[in-house]
């Protein structure tokens, strides 16, 4: 295996550059990123396309055959949460400051992305050393509805044995992670005078009887539902709309429910679940309510098993680059691997920075863990494609 020494300075010119590009979703606007990327990997040999499912909002994939062996593909998102108030410094201009690279996107995840790039590179540059099919896919949207990631997996790609998803994890090996639906409910009710209420059905009080049901189903059933790495399944409620005047009483109130599930949960089950509670609630209290839609979420629940080949590389690889504890865990949230395991792809999730400072204000990233995100990142791809004279 060859002695990977990551360029450090091209990895900060690249992230700055990445950076300084706004893909704030919404609106996304990922195609500059994208050419960016493109150009990069196109300089170290890679076959580049590009995709769109919206003017803007674009996929690129690279693509290095390098003789017989698997499919191995390195995959996050272009996009970013939107910068908000509260920077330090221009949210759009890298900033290097004791051990650290602020920016929006810094960790969350074009830093992750600027280590798979050098990686890539690196691995171009020593063929040798390994055979297969090197991949990267870097999508867009995947901080609102991952509908990149779910457009590149409907357009019939080809196979891919392994991947790795870059997210931040402070370089430890993530296997697992939650997934939502968020049903929108309508719960019905008769308008009348404010000051007749009795003429009327008041809707924020039939919401109120659902809303005690929820809390119960909560608590007694769903987060009975565990899983050993990304804990306990849940139900909750986020937004409340109801009445459209101060002298009317309401006849519909709006309930927003966000469902977390965790691996093994059928989503089929889980709707039905759903209107099973629904239905319950007529049964009790009269209340009259529907669905009207599910909102767009990053998608289901999933795992790759711990005993799978490309866990245990991706734990050797995270604890030779001074990650004391490598893992395995679980995502408690949703990102892109679901839509790579409905591939058949076993994968795992991977990345320098940490959860607890992306989508804030002066986000960053620890500059030794992003540099070892690469050697990382190298590590696991030449574990998953060995040269064909080696074993």
């Amino acid at each position: 295996m060859f002695h990977v020494v990551p360029d450090v300075d091209r990895m900060k010119r690249d992230l700055a550059a990445l950076v300084a590009i706004n893909t704030e979703n919404p609106p996304g606007r990922e195609r500059e990123a994208a050419e960016l990327i493109a150009a990069l990997l196109g300089e170290a040999g890679f076959d580049l396309s590009f995709s769109e499912y919206q003017t803007g909002r674009t996929n690129v994939k690279a693509v290095l055959k390098n003789g017989a062996g698997p499919c191995f593909a390195f995959n996050t998102h272009i996009d970013v949460v939107p910068a908000g108030e509260g920077w330090s410094t221009d949210p759009f201009t890298l900033v290097e400051r004791d051990g650290r690279l602020y920016g929006r996107g810094a960790c969350d995840a074009k830093g992750p992305l600027v280590a798979m790039l050098e990686a890539m590179r690196l691995l171009a540059a020593h063929r040798a050393e390994w055979s297969g099919t090197l991949m990267g896919v870097f999508v867009a949207d995947e901080e609102v509805a991952s509908e990149g990631a779910k457009f590149y997996v409907n357009d019939s790609p080809p196979a891919i044995d392994f991947a790795v998803i870059g997210e931040p994890t402070s370089n430890a090996t993530f296997s697992a992670h939650k997934g939502s639906l968020r049903p929108l409910v309508r719960v019905h009710g008769v308008t009348a005078h404010s000051g007749t209420p009795e003429l009327g059905e008041n809707a924020i009080f039939r919401a109120a009887q659902l809303l005690g049901m929820i809390e119960e189903e909560h608590q007694h059933n769903v987060r009975c539902r565990c899983h050993p790495l990304v804990g306990s399944a849940s139900l909750t409620v986020t937004r409340v709309h109801g009445g459209h005047a101060d002298n009317v009483l309401p006849g519909s109130c709006d309930l927003l429910l966000d469902r977390r599930m965790v691996p093994g949960e059928d989503e089929t089950q889980v709707k039905q679940d759903i209107d099973a509670l629904l239905a319950l609630a007529q049964e009790r209290f009269g209340v009259r309510a529907e669905i009207l839609r599910y909102q767009p979420t990053t998608g289901g629940a999933t795992e790759t098993d711990s005993r799978e080949r490309i866990v245990q590389a991706g734990l050797a690889a995270c604890r030779a680059h001074g990650q004391p504890e490598p893992g395995p865990f679980g995502f408690q949230g949703g990102c892109d691997l679901v839509h790579f395991r409905s591939l058949g792809t076993q994968g795992i999730v991977i990345g320098p920075g940490s959860l607890a400072v992306a989508h804030k204000p002066d986000e960053f990233v620890p500059v030794d863990e992003f540099i070892a995100a690469s050697a990382i990142y190298c590590d696991i791809a030449l574990a998953m494609l060995p040269a064909e004279n080696a074993a």
